[in-house]
C-alpha cells in the first residue's frame, strides 16, 4: 500500500545541482525534499575530478572565458547564457567556500596565498579551481553535510522516480503543471505518492546509454525520460561527450584520468612513445575533447590497437603525487606507477550536452517543473562542453532556479490529493534476465552505432533495435511490478531513441556529432539546435 506526503519543493537528484538548490531554498521555505536514487554520494558530482572554471587570474578575463566556451561549443552556444554563466563564476566559488569546500591553494611570488588554478582542454588560461584531483568529492561531501544539518531539508536515499504527476493548469486546460511524482522506495519496495508545489529535475546525464562510461551507475537519463514522457521538449541529444582518457585495464571499472594531467604537460603517445596529437590539432593535447577523442579513436582503429597512452612521467614524482593523488593511488592499485610509466587510456561516454530544454531560470515547458545541471539543455555547452564548465553550470542555474522558485512559490497553491499508484493488475517478475539482457544489448549497440563516429546506416540499425526493445520493455513494464533496474532500462531506451533521432536530423558534422556521411559543417545556413517535441 502506498503512502502520500506533501512538499513545498521536491528535488530529484542529490548531486551538485540538487543539493546547491536545496540549500539556497531551505532558509526561505519550510520543506524541501531531496531524492537520491542510490546513496547520496552516487551522483556524478561526487566522481568529478578536474574542477570548476572561473576567472581568478589577473591575466585572464571574463571575455576570454566566454570566447573559449563559444569556440568549444562549435557555433551552438547561446551567447547570453554563456555570459550569464561565466560572470557568476567567482561568486559561485565563494559560495562553495562558504559551505565548507576547501580548494587547493598556493603561494604566489609575493608570498600571498591564492587559489591554485589548473588549465584544461579548450581553455586559453589557467582558470580551473580545484581540490587536488577530487574536486567533486570535496564539493559533494560538504554540501551533503550542510544539507543533513538543515532542519528544512529531508534527504531520502534509495528513492527512484517512476513518473511525474501532472495536471491541467487553471488558466488553460491544454497546458500542464507538475504536482508531484510517483516514487519507488527501493529499500521498502513501496511506491509512494509525493505531491509538491514545485518539482526540480537534477538527475544528471544519460551516459550509461553506452557500454563504456566514466559515469556512476546512476546516470541513466532518468530526468530526461521523465520530462519527455510528461510533455517537455528536449534538445541537442546528439551531442554526447566522450572523455578522451579513461583508464584501460581489464580489472578496472572505467576510471576517469583527469584532463588536468594534459593541462600539466601530459602527452598522448602510442606504445612506442611517439606522439600523435600534433597531426590533428595545433593545440595538441589541449584541443577540445571532441577532437582529442576522435584522434584517439582514429589511431586505435587505424592501427588495430586496444588503447593509447597518457604519459606524465617526465614530471617529478613529488609533483605528480601532490597534484594527482587520487589518480596516482588508483593506478597503483593496478600496478601502474604513473611517476615512471604511461597510463593506458581509451575514450568513454562522459557528459550529456543536450537534455531537457530550459530557459535562463531553469524553467521547462511544464509549469512549476525545473531542470538544473546535466539533465538540462541551457544553451551553455552548444555542440561540445568545455572542460570544467559543468559544475559551474550546476551552481549558477541552481542559483537562478532558486530565485524564480522563491519568487513564485507564495503564489502556488498546495496540491490537492492525487490518485495513488495502481499496481493491482501486475505481479512480481519471474524473468529478471529480460532486464539485464536488454540493458546489455542497448548499451552495446549504442556504442557500436551511435558512438564517437557515426553513419546514416549505423544510426538506422540502432533505431531498428530501439524500436524492438521499446516493445519488449513496454510489455514487461505493463505486466510486472516496477524495480529500480526496470525503471532505468525503461528510461534508457527512451534516451537512446532521443539521441538517435537527434543524430539523424543533423546532416553535418559539428562538435561532438561526427558522421562519415556528412564530414563537414553545413555552412549553407546559420547553426541550428536540434529540438524534439513529444
Amino acid at each position: 500500500m502506498s503512502n502520500s506526503k506533501n512538499h513545498d519543493v521536491l528535488i530529484i537528484g542529490s548531486g551538485g545541482a540538487g543539493l546547491s538548490l536545496a540549500l539556497k531554498l531551505a532558509d526561505h521555505t519550510t520543506h524541501v525534499a531531496v531524492l537520491s536514487k542510490f546513496a547520496l554520494t552516487s551522483s556524478s558530482t561526487y566522481y568529478a575530478q578536474g574542477g570548476i572554471s572561473a576567472v581568478f587570474d589577473a591575466e585572464d578575463s571574463i571575455e576570454s572565458h566566454i570566447d573559449d566556451t563559444l569556440d568549444a561549443g562549435a557555433g551552438l552556444c547561446n551567447p547570453d547564457i554563456v555570459r550569464l554563466t561565466v560572470t557568476h563564476g567567482k561568486k559561485s566559488i565563494e559560495w562553495l567556500r562558504s559551505q565548507g569546500v576547501v580548494f587547493t591553494e598556493e603561494q604566489n611570488n609575493s608570498g600571498e596565498v591564492q587559489l591554485h588554478l589548473n588549465r584544461e582542454g579548450g581553455h586559453s588560461h589557467r582558470r580551473v579551481v580545484h581540490s587536488a584531483d577530487a574536486t567533486g568529492k570535496a564539493v559533494s561531501l560538504s554540501l551533503i553535510e550542510r544539507a543533513q544539518e538543515h532542519p528544512n531539508i529531508e534527504l531520502l536515499e534509495h528513492h527512484s522516480v517512476i513518473e511525474l504527476i501532472t495536471a491541467p493548469t487553471a488558466d488553460n486546460a491544454a497546458d500542464k503543471k507538475v504536482v508531484g511524482a510517483y516514487v519507488l522506495d527501493t529499500q521498502k519496495n513501496q511506491v509512494k505518492t509525493m505531491t509538491a508545489r514545485v518539482v526540480v529535475l537534477a538527475t544528471g546525464g544519460a551516459n550509461m546509454s553506452y557500454i563504456y562510461s566514466t559515469n556512476p551507475h546512476s546516470s541513466t537519463g532518468d530526468g530526461i525520460a521523465l520530462a519527455w514522457r510528461a510533455g517537455c521538449r528536449v534538445s541537442n541529444m546528439e551531442f554526447m561527450q566522450f572523455h578522451p582518457t579513461c583508464l584501460y585495464h581489464p580489472e578496472a571499472r572505467s576510471f576517469l584520468i583527469s584532463e588536468a594531467l594534459r593541462g600539466e604537460g601530459g602527452k598522448l603517445v602510442l606504445a612506442d612513445g611517439s606522439s600523435f596529437m600534433q597531426h590533428f590539432d595545433p593545440r595538441g593535447e589541449l584541443a577540445p575533447r571532441d577532437i582529442v577523442a576522435r584522434a584517439i579513436d582514429h589511431e586505435m582503429k587505424k592501427r588495430g590497437i586496444d588503447c593509447v597512452y597518457l604519459d606524465i612521467s617526465h614530471k617529478s614524482a613529488d609533483f605528480i603525487r601532490e597534484h594527482f593523488p587520487t589518480i596516482y593511488q588508483q593506478c597503483l592499485e593496478y600496478d601502474i606507477d604513473i611517476t615512471q610509466q604511461p597510463i593506458p587510456v581509451v575514450p568513454a561516454a562522459h557528459y550529456t550536452c543536450g537534455g531537457v530544454l530550459t530557459d535562463s531560470y531553469a524553467r521547462t515547458d511544464i509549469k512549476n517543473l525545473y531542470a538544473v545541471g546535466e539533465v538540462a539543455c541551457t544553451g551553455l555547452h552548444g555542440a561540445n562542453r568545455m572542460a570544467s564548465n559543468s559544475l559551474l553550470e550546476c551552481l549558477v542555474f541552481a542559483e537562478r532556479a532558486s530565485e524564480d522558485i522563491l519568487l513564485n512559490l507564495p503564489h502556488i497553491k498546495p496540491v490537492n490529493t492525487v490518485p495513488d499508484w495502481d499496481e493491482s493488475k501486475v505481479s512480481d517478475s519471474d524473468e529478471e534476465v529480460v532486464v539485464s539482457h536488454n540493458w546489455n544489448e542497448l548499451r552495446h549497440f549504442m556504442w557500436d552505432y551511435v558512438g564517437i563516429v557515426r553513419t546514416d546506416k549505423r544510426l538506422s540499425r540502432a533505431m531498428n533495435r530501439v524500436e524492438l526493445l521499446k516493445k519488449e520493455i513496454a510489455e514487461y513494464y505493463g505486466n510486472f511490478r516496477v524495480t529500480s533496474d526496470l525503471l532505468e532500462l525503461r528510461n534508457l531506451v527512451i534516451v537512446a531513441e532521443l539521441i538517435i533521432r537527434c543524430a539523424q536530423q543533423r546532416k553535418e558534422s559539428r562538435g561532438l556529432h561526427y558522421t562519415l556521411d556528412y564530414p563537414d559543417l553545413d555552412t549553407s545556413q546559420p547553426p541550428q539546435n536540434t529540438i524534439l517535441k513529444p
